[in-house]
């Protein structure tokens, strides 16, 4: 294919792709006030940590768990932005699929099948990010909401209430993508179990940071959550490099007996034992150069006028 052609295929894709995911939000607009069936409306789901308060720490008009809207366009932009949001996790497998047609041409077999693999971890990990989080923001909200004890009362804004539960979502969901990264990097040779074995008291550090830092409440139970759990993957991750590189080591052991020496030790004798070799065959004269070249005549006149012993000067 030429470059035009991969161009006009990157825009069918891409445009099939958008228009899946605003179909998909059209039904997330429609599922936020609407329940499906047996399962409940995406606006009651998201509200629920909210509403799991207890009753005297939440706003309670008329009796019932509500959320304050205070601009005119708020309800439509909180229920555009979550269909939005929904529409693109419900519709992921079709636009996804689109991105891969895209790219597949140009990879090998063994690399399709890793990066298959890659994307199913990848999907199921967020996923399991996500439904941590959607567990652990209730408790962070009791933790933050008590502060005041009586002297407040929380009435939640619709808008920063539905950005801070999707920030939570979207924080736990790409942290725990961290160990597939590192075992994405052992598999290419950038990260060995020596140097993650070295490395792991500071990172586990760096980790419990890194969740202090990204959860957007200031609670203990979000960041002890974050941090734990980023810690049991990444151990996880650890322990599979190991045995990657061991499988690695056996391998090239195979293939080569003295590709795990280390620099200062000395090759096996066996090693450097003479090998036979064929017997050296005659070179062979090209046909054009058998042919001698007969020896020019003297010159005439016996040796040329000049310095003694024949030969000429610079000058001359």
């Amino acid at each position: 294919m030429t470059l035009k052609d991969h161009l006009y295929e990157l825009r069918n894709r891409l445009g099939l792709a958008v228009l899946i995911i605003l179909i998909g939000g059209v039904f997330g607009f429609i599922w936020f006030f609407t329940p499906l069936g047996p399962v409940p409306a995406l606006g009651d789901i998201i509200k629920q940590p909210y509403c799991a308060l207890p009753a005297n720490l939440r706003f309670e008009p008329n009796g019932t768990c509500q959320l304050l809207q205070t601009q005119p366009f708020e309800a439509f932009m909180v229920n555009f932005k979550v269909g939005i949001a929904a529409g693109m996790v419900v519709t992921a497998p079709g636009w996804l699929y689109q991105v891969w047609a895209f790219i597949t041409p140009g990879l090998y077999a063994n690399e399709r099948r890793f990066a298959t693999v890659f994307v199913v971890f990848a999907s199921l990990l967020f996923a399991a990010g996500a439904v941590l989080a959607f567990y652990v923001i209730p408790q962070g909200l009791e933790v933050l909401v008590s502060f005041g004890g009586s002297f407040f009362i929380t009435a939640l804004n619709a808008s920063d209430y539905i950005s801070f539960v999707l920030v939570m979502l979207l924080i736990f969901g790409v942290s725990f993508e961290l160990p597939l990264l590192v075992v994405m990097l052992n598999r290419v040779g950038v990260l060995s179990y020596e140097n993650l074995a070295k490395w792991r008291r500071g990172i586990v550090f760096g980790l419990f940071v890194f969740a202090a830092i990204a959860t957007p409440g200031t609670d203990p139970i979000s960041m002890v959550a974050l941090g734990v759990a980023m810690t049991v993957l990444f151990e996880v991750a650890v322990q599979l490099s190991r045995v990657h590189d061991r499988r690695k080591a056996r391998r090239e052991a195979a293939e080569d007996p003295n590709a795990n020496l280390a620099d200062d030790e000395a090759t096996p004798a066996e090693a450097l034992a003479p090998v036979e070799v064929d017997p050296v065959e005659p070179v062979q004269q090209h046909p054009a150069t058998r042919q001698q070249v007969p020896p020019k005549p003297p010159l005439r006149g016996g040796k040329p006028k000049g310095k003694p012993g024949g030969g000429f000067d610079d000058v001359t």
